[in-house]
């Protein structure tokens, strides 16, 4: 995914309110820019790092400027746009960059349940023996230290939910399939966050044990385009 314009760069100020940023910018203008990511964000909003932000040219926007990347205190690059993820990982399968799902000929995003939930992509193919398939995706921006990365960054209730959805298409003879899209590029493996949300943790333990396939991707970000690249590993 190539970003449609040049980046704007500054320095974060401070973030506030969950959806708010204050950036100084290069010029030296100080703006108030609206940060897409409803998580913690721990690692992610350290006062004084780098970011970049792009322009949406909206009139009817109160905050121009929505706040995309930010630089980790290793140098690596960051995407707090969690929206990304599901971006990337369509992008990724409409390339079959996903190996193990490369084989699926035809991919529906917002994929609605008979439960009224919407499951981010349903993957089909005309071939008898090959099961439907539900693909479930979670950003990732955690860094715990040393490579490793986690989810979640915070108690979620939702993500517990998606677990149980999918394994119910499962016991109805579906493949389903959990994505960690990794968008923190200090991160070389992923774990479930057990000492933030450890219900989510066994969740996720006790549902691979009955099927539930779990996958991470990284991603390559720079000022350009980001691209969901290497599968790294899981340590579940």
């Amino acid at each position: 995914m190539k970003w449609p314009e040049n980046l704007q760069r500054g320095r974060l100020l401070k973030r506030y309110k969950r959806f708010l940023a204050d950036v100084i910018l290069e010029s030296g203008e100080e703006i108030t820019v609206h940060c897409p990511n409803t998580g913690a964000m721990t690692g992610c909003a350290l006062p004084d790092s780098r970011v970049w932000l792009l322009n949406s040219h909206n009139p009817k926007r109160k905050y121009a400027y929505t706040w995309e990347l930010v630089e980790s205190e290793l140098g690596g690059m960051i995407c707090i746009h969690s929206a990304r993820a599901n971006a990337l990982v369509n992008e990724a399968l409409a390339t079959s960059r996903i190996a193990p799902l490369a084989s699926y000929a035809e991919c529906q995003a917002e994929k609605r349940l008979a439960s009224g939930s919407r499951i981010d992509f349903f993957l089909t193919d005309s071939r008898e023996d090959e099961p439907d398939c539900y693909v479930e995706v979670k950003s990732v921006t955690l860094h715990c230290g040393d490579g490793l990365g986690a989810f979640p960054d915070a108690v979620s209730a939702r993500a517990l939910k998606h677990i149980d959805e999918l394994l119910q298409l499962k016991r109805d003879s579906a493949r389903v399939v959990l994505l960690f899209a990794v968008l923190h590029e200090d991160i070389r493996r992923v774990r479930p966050a057990s000492e933030i949300d450890p219900r989510y943790a066994q969740a996720l333990k006790n549902a691979v044990n009955e099927g539930l396939e779990v996958l991470a991707y990284k991603a390559k970000i720079s000022e350009k385009e980001l691209v969901l690249a290497d599968r790294i590993p899981l340590v579940v």
